[in-house]
Formats: structure tokens, C-alpha cells, sequence
């Protein structure tokens, strides 16, 4: 099993009289999954690996640049054209980063895989602001059947704890999600039957990993309020004497 991974970037062609640039800096997803795709290939070459995956709705307008979400991942399509268009599949390189954040290097042929594009400006926000920038793996412990859906509980890297709040949003494997109860070690999730019928939370039992990307608010507040791993829940500094303190919002 090759190890997990996370998103991919690439440089654009540079242009004359133009600045080298990265494709998809400003890319926004909203965790609304468009389409269950499936994977073709996965060739894996030292830290690096082309994924290819079969997905008719968002290959439909996708050019070479265009950013596609799978399982929560945003990657860069490195092909386009009529003959990719017409066989409904995109390829996109996925780099050493993504090999330490996401599970995208545990996928093989035949696995399905969420797809989403990005959100047009002017769009509704269905989810909640996704950027597809994942922020670690998760696993699957134990999943809760109920009469019309299911509750999962999924436990998550320790460093990605403080993130996660009751009734606040998370993406897994790239949907958005309310989180219903959070613990120290893990969270549940509640599914409702068109989220088991249409993505890959549907077929994922205990033991399985999925790509985790907390609230990227969350995280600017925490910055923000001058708090990181090591001091969150301790008071900040002390001001110099004759200093007023900073207030938000003021």
C-alpha cells in the first residue's frame, strides 16, 4: 500500500512578458459533492503519482488548468480536449505533499471518488467555504444505522481537535458536513440517505480512511487571537504597561 497523500499544484506555461503562476491559488469549493467518479489509473513513481479518473459531469467544461475536487482534494487537470472530453476522464499530478495529508495514494482502479468543481462566483454556497487543501486523515470506527440514515463517528489527528465543535462544519473526503458530537478523539457525523446513496460515506465501513479538512475559520480565528497548537486555551500575552489590549471588532 502506497502512503496516503494531498492536493497538487502546478505551474501554468509561462507566457511572454508574463510572471510564472500557480494554477487554482484562489480555487473555492463548497463540500456539495457533484458527482460519484471512479478511478482508471494510479501510477505511482517515487513521491509523486498520475491519478486519472472517470467523471462525465465535471470533465464536461474542464480545460487544462481547471481545478477538480476528489474526495475533498483539489487537484490541477493536466489534459484536456476533445478526446478527454469525449471519454468523459481528466489526469492530474499529484505531488509529495499530498502523499503526507491526504489517502488519494490508497486508491486503485475501480475505487469511486467524490468530484466537485469549483463554486462560480455568484453561486449559492450550498456547504460551508472548502478549499480543498486537506488538513489530515481520518478512520472510519464505527458506523450507527437508523431508520432513514446513519450517524458515523470518525477519529481525527490530535493537532486537528481544537477545530472541530458541535454543530460546526468539517469536510470528509470532501462533503460537507455538521459535526453532531465532538470529542477529544473523534467526531460523529450524521448521513442522510441521499449522502449514502451518492458519495463514497455510503460504502466506507469501520477501518477505511478519508481526508479531513477542518473549518478554514476556525483557523483564522485561532491565528488571529495569537493561539497555535502549543498555547490554544492559554491567555495571550500581557500587553506593555499603558498599552490598550487589542479587541476584535472594535
Amino acid at each position: 500500500m502506497h502512503p496516503p497523500f494531498s492536493g497538487a499544484r502546478v505551474l501554468a506555461a509561462r507566457r511572454p512578458g508574463s510572471r510564472m503562476r500557480r494554477i487554482g491559488e484562489n480555487t473555492v469549493f463548497t463540500g456539495i459533492v457533484e458527482e460519484l467518479g471512479r478511478v482508471v489509473a494510479l501510477e505511482v513513481e517515487g513521491d509523486s503519482a498520475r491519478l486519472r479518473v472517470a467523471g462525465p459531469l465535471v470533465t464536461a467544461d474542464a480545460l487544462h488548468g481547471s481545478s477538480i475536487a476528489v474526495n475533498g482534494v483539489c487537484l490541477t487537470v493536466i489534459e484536456s480536449g476533445r478526446e478527454a472530453a469525449a471519454a468523459g476522464e481528466f489526469t492530474a499530478d499529484v505531488m509529495a505533499e499530498t502523499l503526507v495529508k491526504s489517502n488519494l495514494g490508497e486508491l486503485a482502479p475501480g475505487d469511486p471518488v467524490n468530484l466537485e468543481r469549483p463554486m462560480q462566483l455568484g453561486a449559492r454556497l450550498g456547504g460551508h467555504l472548502v478549499q480543498g487543501h486537506v488538513d489530515g486523515v481520518g478512520t472510519v470506527l464505527e458506523r450507527t444505522p437508523g431508520e432513514h440514515w446513519e450517524v458515523v463517528r470518525i477519529a481525527l489527528p490530535p493537532d486537528l481537535a481544537r477545530y472541530v465543535v458541535d454543530k460546526g462544519s468539517i469536510t470528509v473526503d470532501g462533503i460537507s458536513l455538521t459535526v453532531v458530537e465532538a470529542d477529544a478523539d473523534s467526531f460523529t457525523v450524521s448521513l442522510i440517505p441521499t449522502t449514502l446513496e451518492l458519495t463514497t460515506l455510503g460504502r466506507k465501513q469501520p477501518g477505511a480512511t478519508v481526508n479531513l479538512e477542518v473549518d478554514v475559520i476556525a483557523k483564522y480565528t485561532e491565528r488571529l487571537l495569537g493561539l497555535d497548537g502549543k498555547t490554544a486555551g492559554q491567555p495571550a500575552a500581557s500587553q506593555p504597561a499603558g498599552q490598550p489590549s487589542a479587541t476584535l471588532g472594535a
